[in-house]
């Protein structure tokens, strides 16, 4: 009962927060918080899945597993039944949840996202699918912060920083890395940086990372120890390891919404599950590196441990695992893992792309020197370094985040030698691959139906308008039929308007009647009952489709240098007008409310 509500010791919280605290301060005091539920998060998430897979892979041997055709299809069937029978919402795609949530201004995620993906991404994971658990953990750290702004009555601007403080609190907390955190919300989630925002996104990142800290010790993620020194005379490779890895996120990339696609056009739930569980089955029997999210291949590979990697593989009764052995068995792992992480997040699993990126990387890094070294370049490349700078290059290929790719990889390994390199590869990848992709494999989707928030402050505004809040209506409406004398006496003499839709019966717009065209002749009387509208109605310069992006729609209005133009729907049904100025209005106000204060 609202009355009742009002009493309640929370609102009078409330109250006394809105009089003691301001709120720049309280939101600082709410980021601190969301690092901790972050943080939190992402432990429970990596132990629970770690205690899954030592429960299932402790006792496999060398050589043929059939286990591995099962415990995988089991795991995306116990997550996908749990998504549609208990949570029944869509909960795949994290991190372009969050970018919809914050390009359509609410910033407003479910509360059964703080923990519908981790329990369905750990039993995914845990069980052998092949994908990464940082997309469910950045979803439920974005969720957390959402939510707890909303608890506490933060206006949307706000919501919209907590949403990032969250998202960057949990890649701090699951990856032991804070500066990664603060960069992956600039770059992927796309939240301007500035002074109202940067320290909220640092409490967040720097709290998760403590508190991973705290819990787990202060070892990096991934032990990497540099024996051989990084020399200047190794660039050029290092540039075409770059271009090597670039390529390498365009196939994964597009393989990846090719396959997806697919898998939609199957109708029903179970068609799809088991399209995914005999891929996926299949996939990890042949090459069990593809089991879980790869992190102990990474680990093999770092520490130049890479001979044992075929020994549960049914391959290893036939093919010497030589040099060329292993090169080949890596380049298919390259091959197939899309294929894999497809059909384990369209079987019904949970799960992100953060993790296979990264495992990518590594592979690809690995193979390149490994490869050159065969082939006795002048100095002799280190596969370890190669390794980790490929996971550098094909994560910031993939997102479109060459910072993210360079920080994160430094923090998750200790690395820090490596800084140049680093950034080389991360700068060339990300070169080599936005020349065929404009967008990220997270952004695309959105990008292509025009609901993409940017860096750039006029294209986000024009993002947030939308056609249904600035349609004009009080135009009166007209039908072919209607004589001359009909249009001055009903429309003209009855609106300040100078331009009236002609509509039919059935609601289509047909044409315009402009009052400048027939100014010549409605003043003159004998001419009433010979005139009709459809003999002096034109075509309108263009039509606005109400589901058209704001950005298309000003283009449209460049190329006919018209001031009003008519709305229709998808039917050609007339809904209203659109103008110029009113939608320059409206562009004052939405910039006003999201970037005031920047």
């Amino acid at each position: 009962m609202p009355g009742k509500k009002e009493d309640s010791g929370f609102y009078r919280f409330l109250l006394w927060r809105e009089k003691h605290i301001g709120e720049r301060t309280f939101v600082l005091i709410i980021s601190f918080l969301v690092g901790i539920g972050s943080a939190l998060a992402a432990l429970v998430l990596k132990d629970t899945i770690h205690f899954i897979q030592r429960l299932f892979t402790s006792g496999l041997q060398e050589g043929a597993n059939y286990w591995l055709l099962i415990y995988p299809v089991l795991g995306i069937l116990l997550s996908g039944l749990f998504v549609k029978y208990a949570v029944r919402d869509d909960i795949s795609h994290g991190v372009t949840k969050i970018l919809f949530a914050i390009s359509q201004r609410k910033s407003r995620i479910k509360p059964h996202n703080m923990w519908s993906s981790l329990a369905a991404s750990s039993v995914t994971i845990g069980f052998g699918g092949s994908v990464g658990a940082e997309a469910p953990i950045v979803l439920t750290g974005a969720a957390i912060g959402s939510n707890l702004g909303r608890l506490f009555r933060l206006e949307q601007k706000t919501l919209m920083l907590l949403v990032g403080c969250g998202a960057a609190g949990a890649i701090a907390g699951i990856f032991k890395a804070p500066i990664a955190g603060l960069v992956f919300v600039i770059e992927v989630l796309m939240l301007d940086l500035t002074m109202t925002s940067v320290l909220p996104l640092l409490i967040s990142s720097v709290t998760a990372a403590t508190m991973s800290y705290v819990f787990t010790g202060m070892e990096a993620m991934f032990s990497f120890s540099q024996t051989e020194a990084f020399l200047i005379g190794r660039i050029p490779y290092v540039l075409l390891l770059g271009v090597f890895c670039g390529l390498v996120s365009l196939y994964f990339t597009r393989a990846m919404i090719k396959i997806e696609g697919l898998y939609r056009k199957l109708k029903s739930y179970w068609q799809k599950f088991i399209a995914g569980a005999v891929t996926l089955s299949i996939l990890i029997f042949l090459f069990p590196p593809l089991y879980g999210e790869g992190y102990d291949t990474i680990g093999s590979l770092l520490d130049g441990r890479f001979t044992h990697l075929m020994d549960k593989s049914p391959f290893n009764a036939f093919f010497d695992a030589g040099y060329w052995g292993v090169a080949i068995f890596l380049f298919l792992i390259i091959l197939t893992k899309v294929f894999a992480s497809s059909a384990t997040n369209s079987g019904g699993g949970c799960g992100g792309i953060f993790a296979p990126s990264l495992y990518l990387g590594c592979i690809a890094g690995f193979i390149f020197a490994h490869t050159l070294n065969y082939f006795n370049v002048p100095s002799p490349l280190s596969e370890k370094n190669f390794a980790l700078m490929g996971m550098a290059g094909v994560m910031s290929g993939v997102m479109h985040a060459p910072l993210t790719g360079v920080f994160l990889i430094a923090e998750l390994t200790g690395g820090y030698d490596l800084f140049l390199p680093l950034i080389i590869v991360s700068i060339s990848s990300y070169a080599t691959i936005i020349v065929f992709e404009p967008h990220s494999i997270y952004s695309m989707r959105l990008a292509k139906k025009g609901e993409l928030m940017t860096h750039h402050k006029d294209q986000a505004v024009l993002t947030l308008l939308k056609t249904d809040n600035i349609i004009e209506t009080d135009f009166i409406r007209v039908t072919p039929d209607m004589s001359l004398g009909d249009i001055v006496k009903k429309a003209i003499a009855q609106s300040s308007r100078s331009m009236f839709p002609v509509v039919r019966e059935d609601g289509r717009l047909t044409g315009l009647v402009l009052v400048d065209n027939i100014r010549n002749i409605m003043f003159r009387p004998e001419l009433y009952n010979r005139f009709y509208v459809s003999r002096f109605m034109v075509s309108p310069p263009a039509k606005i489709v109400n589901d058209m992006p704001m950005e298309k729609i000003m283009k449209i209005f460049d190329d006919t240098k018209a001031w009003n133009l008519p709305v229709v729907d998808r039917d050609g049904h007339y809904l209203g007008f659109v103008s110029k100025s009113k939608i320059f209005n409206a562009y004052r106000e939405v910039l006003i409310d999201t970037f005031s204060g920047d």
